[in-house]
Order: C-alpha cells, then sequence, then structure tokens
C-alpha cells in the first residue's frame, strides 16, 4: 500500500513535478496550495508526512507547523519536512525550533527529497533492539509507543526528536560525535556548518532536563559532542 504523503506548496508547477516523482517510488502526494486547504486536509485524511513550504500566500509556513504541532492527539507528531529559502540558515533554525523534523532548501534535486523523506518514514517505524522501554531513574522512553515522560508527565518531542534522544539513550555513557548522532538517525553525515541538531538538543533538553540550562542528562563534550549520562535521578 503506498504511503501518502501531504504537499502545502502555493508553486503548482513543482506540486505537480513532486507529485509525479514521488509517486514513481510508491507514494500518493495529496497537494494544497495555500496553508488553509492544507490545514483542512488533516481533518479528513491523516497523510504519512507533511511537505511544507516557508512562503505560502496567505500564511507564513512557520505558523502553519505551530497549528500542526498544536492539534490533538497523533496529529500533533505528523512529521514535517520544510521547504526553506536557499541560503537562509535563520529560517531553517526557527522551523525546527518549532517543530520541523527536517528541512530542505530551495532549489532541490528530487532524488535529495526522495530521500529526505524515506529517512523520515523510517524513524516513524518501530524496531528497536530489544526492550521497548528506557528507563533512567524518573525519565522513561517507551520505544514501541514513541513517548517520553518524566515522573509521569508526558514530554512534548517531535519524531525526530525523540529519535535523536533514543540514539543517546541507547548508547548511554558514550560519547557522540554529531555525525554520529546524525548518521544513526538519519543515515547521512552533517554538513560541515549544519547546526540543526544543537537546535534540536536544546529542545530535548527544554522537555526533559529539570533545568535546561544546568543539564543533567544530555551533557555537552565541548568540542566532540554530545553524551547521555547512565546515572541520573
Amino acid at each position: 500500500m503506498s504511503q501518502h504523503l501531504l504537499m502545502i506548496e502555493d508553486d503548482t508547477r513543482l506540486a505537480e513535478m513532486v507529485s509525479q516523482y514521488l509517486g514513481q517510488s510508491g507514494f500518493t502526494v495529496s497537494h494544497a496550495a495555500d496553508a488553509r486547504t492544507g490545514l483542512e486536509a488533516l481533518q479528513t485524511a491523516t497523510p504519512e508526512l507533511v511537505i511544507l513550504d516557508l512562503m505560502l500566500p496567505d500564511m507564513d509556513g512557520l505558523e502553519v507547523c505551530r497549528r500542526i504541532r498544536a492539534l490533538p492527539g497523533q496529529l500533533a507528531q505528523l512529521p514535517v519536512l520544510m521547504l526553506t529559502a536557499k541560503g537562509d540558515p535563520m529560517d531553517r533554525i526557527i522551523g525546527l525550533e518549532i517543530g520541523a523534523d527536517d528541512y530542505l532548501p530551495k532549489p532541490f534535486e528530487p532524488r535529495e527529497l526522495l530521500a529526505r523523506v524515506r529517512a523520515v518514514l523510517r524513524r516513524r517505524v518501530p524496531g528497536s533492539p530489544a526492550g521497548t522501554q528506557l528507563r533512567f531513574g524518573s525519565l522513561e522512553i517507551d520505544r514501541d509507543a514513541r513517548t517520553v515522560s518524566v515522573a509521569g508527565k508526558p514530554c512534548d518531542l517531535t519524531s525526530y526528536q525523540f529519535d535523536l534522544l533514543c540514539a543517546l539513550a541507547e548508547r548511554a555513557g558514550r560519547v557522540l560525535t554529531r555525525d554520529q548522532i546524525m548518521e544513526a538517525v538519519r543515515g547521512r553525515e552533517l554538513d560541515a556548518f549544519d547546526r540543526s541538531i544543537d537546535v534540536h538538543m536544546g529542545r530535548i533538553r527544554a522537555a526533559i532536563e529539570v533545568d535546561a540550562k544546568d543539564p543533567k542528562r544530555i551533557l555537552t563534550v565541548r568540542g566532540v559532542g554530545y553524551v547521555f549520562a547512565r546515572q541520573q535521578d
């Protein structure tokens, strides 16, 4: 069965090209030419992933992403791949901060879009090593349910942030470089000037740490990367 994607993009020609290309790879792509239509579409059919353009005629793509993350239930966890203007890293950082799972600057190669879509969708498929739950003190990670809680209180993480946390927690006590973390969750090395992972780490810390400015669970190893502490509260 083909996987359903929703593309919210005002460039009809681009949307048709993407729909045709992804269709050849087994995906079914619905297209919404503006934010209102895209958000309405989410109420009638839930896609596997949303491809969201940053610049839309009726609403900023960042606001659309915020509204998706505010939807009830599982809709709020929908993976969002944001299309951003080339050479504008600030938009990418803001997009990641408000909950986008990945980004792709325009113009892009269709093959890269396909690779990014597949990578994001792979992260949603359960397939964890033995043992579905990881517990570190009051922190509990359920890999099958894809939920995180601290002292029984649910933590709000995107699909990508959940996978980043799992990649670290499954290797607790081991210092990982940014490249190693990205390779574990995305299957590709980090670009030389890509610091999006730091943005995500900040969001994860805000969700799971008592004090995100003085983290005890995810520690920064200056000049190397991150380590997930074995011993916690």
